[in-house]
């Protein structure tokens, strides 16, 4: 008799009525908030813990990067743990994992131990996040599915909106440590409820192999495109050790598919791209992880080093952006039952794009509630579309593909954020640096420079400073006001690029005509 890990969806039915598809979707939502916050508190605290830790900018970019490449690759192992240990245990065991190392994460004073730590909170929140969609799935009929993932956005979306302005204000009133512990009280509340109202293993299921061989190809994959992306900015493209990690990328990416192809337990079921809407659902769902996540890694950076804002206003700029597209993700969950999702989903990568494209006018003057307002527009572009995205996707399935299938879209949105974030951040780095050059090189003559200097020697003068240093005071400030200007340059030429990439996920989009139950003609 095979074990089970928990009562069945029918039994817990039986215990709870009707509302059991609320108490378990809740329970789900408590878990996911609590990855999600952590995810984005930690954002607004970047530049304090780099600093407090001693890390270099490799080390501080692996933590976000780290984070959303171990949540990658795990997505894919949450669909064989569901089979092989329900949704209860592996539930369970995520949170605690994620607790543990978000506790390990808020008391060390390791660079080594931070990241490790964040690459532990990363593989946890992995599982967690396709579990609730496949949760949502088997506990409501496809009439509710649409409604029912606009609720769960609406809750999931709150965390990203206050994340940010708590660990700001948590960073200004304590420390950078506090911010790991935020998301403690909701994850252990989460990990009381998975006891309660999480189903166990299905019935039905079997003891499937798990692939070994297919997860260590898929770490060496993602690991090594993203070692070799990140270290090609500072060591060179060209760089023998940059070309064999992308050469050993590319060679595990190709391996990984072939070995996918001919194992009998996958893990990734290539059967799911033999369904159209799923590949157009994938390839948004990837442009859709690099816009989100790319943007968020921008935003709080841009307001902190260009504007000089304090970690509590940087978070405070992006929370009403986050209430309002909470309200946005219920009515694109109701939109999702209605009609056919590539209208909402254009429309939502249209007006996102329309949002970077304003952010990309950003200068040091611009108001407050000016550049709350551009974000705010983007988030109800992005509101629009992830409900939608997700249910198209998994609508073009046939339900004996659903595991594999939320874990596969999932994983490819969460794919695009590691990607997206890397290569907005290249993209930032080698634009500042571009305009920082030719800023400088206005420095050398130029009757506008010299005009400057004088000014400036004229002001240092009036100060009291020696005339030996004169020179060389107003040469450095001039300097550092040409390395200001060319790092806000380069976040207009970073949003750029993030508005134009979101813009070409309309062509896929375009696709996904799928029309639900009750779908408005037209």
């Amino acid at each position: 008799m095979s074990r089970r890990y928990g009562p069945s969806t029918e039994e817990l039915f039986a215990r709870y009525g009707p509302a059991y598809r609320w108490l378990v979707t809740l329970t789900a939502l408590t878990g996911t908030i609590s990855c999600i916050l952590s995810s984005t508190i930690v954002v607004v605290a970047l530049p304090d813990i780099v600093g407090a830790l001693g890390m270099g900018a490799e080390e501080g970019q692996l933590l976000a990067t780290g984070f959303l490449a171990a949540n990658t690759g795990f997505m894919l192992l949450n669909a064989w743990c569901a089979e092989r240990f329900g949704f209860r245990v592996t539930y369970v065991v995520s949170i605690a994992i994620f607790v543990l190392s978000s506790v390990a994460a808020g008391v060390t004073e390791s660079a080594a131990v931070m990241v490790t730590a964040r690459i532990l909170q990363g593989g946890s929140a992995g599982l967690l996040q396709p579990l609730s969609m496949q949760v949502i799935f088997l506990v409501f009929p496809p009439e509710r599915r649409g409604t029912a993932m606009g609720m769960f956005s609406f809750g999931v979306v709150m965390a990203p909106a206050i994340g940010p302005a708590a660990g700001g204000v948590l960073v200004d009133a304590f420390s950078w440590h506090a911010v790991f512990f935020l998301s403690l009280p909701t994850a252990l509340l989460g990990l009381v409820m998975g006891l309660f109202f999480m189903p166990g293993r299905d019935a039905g299921a079997t003891d499937r192999r798990f692939d070994a061989a297919g997860a260590v190809l898929l770490a060496a994959a993602i690991g090594l495109l993203l070692a070799g992306l990140t270290d090609g900015q500072h060591h060179g493209w060209t760089s023998d050790e940059v070309l064999v990690q992308l050469a050993g990328a590319l060679i595990a990416t190709i391996a990984f598919v072939a070995w996918q192809a001919i194992t009998p337990a996958p893990l990734m079921n290539l059967a799911v791209f033999r369904h159209g809407g799923f590949v157009a659902a994938a390839l948004v769902a990837f442009i859709y992880g690099g816009a989100i996540f790319g943007s968020t890694y921008l935003i709080p950076l841009l307001v902190q080093l260009v504007q000089g804002y304090t970690p509590t206003r940087s978070g405070l700029i992006m929370m009403p952006g986050g209430l309002v597209v909470a309200f946005v993700f219920l009515f694109a969950g109701r939109m999702a039952d209605r009609v056919t999702p590539w209208i909402p989903i254009c429309a939502g990568l249209a007006i996102f794009g329309a949002s970077s494209v304003l952010m990309a006018g950003v200068g040091t003057d611009t108001p407050f509630w000016t550049l709350a307002i551009w974000i705010l527009l983007g988030r109800i572009g992005l509101g629009l579309t992830m409900p939608n995205m997700n249910v198209g996707a998994m609508r073009a399935l046939p339900p004996a593909l659903y595991g594999q299938g939320a874990g596969a879209i999932n994983f490819f949105r969460m794919l695009g954020g590691a990607f997206g974030t890397n290569l907005v951040s290249i993209h930032l780095e080698r634009r500042t640096q571009h305009h920082a050059e030719a800023l400088n090189a206005q420095l050398d003559g130029g009757a506008a420079t010299l005009e400057a200097r004088r000014l400036l020697e004229n002001l240092f003068t009036q100060g009291g400073l020696p005339e030996v240093i004169r020179r060389d005071a107003a040469h450095d400030f001039l300097t550092r006001m040409v390395e200001a200007q060319g790092l806000m340059l380069g976040f207009r030429d970073a949003f750029v690029i993030t508005g134009l990439i979101c813009l070409l996920a309309i062509l896929p989009g375009l696709t996904l005509r799928q029309r639900p139950p009750g779908a408005l003609r037209g």
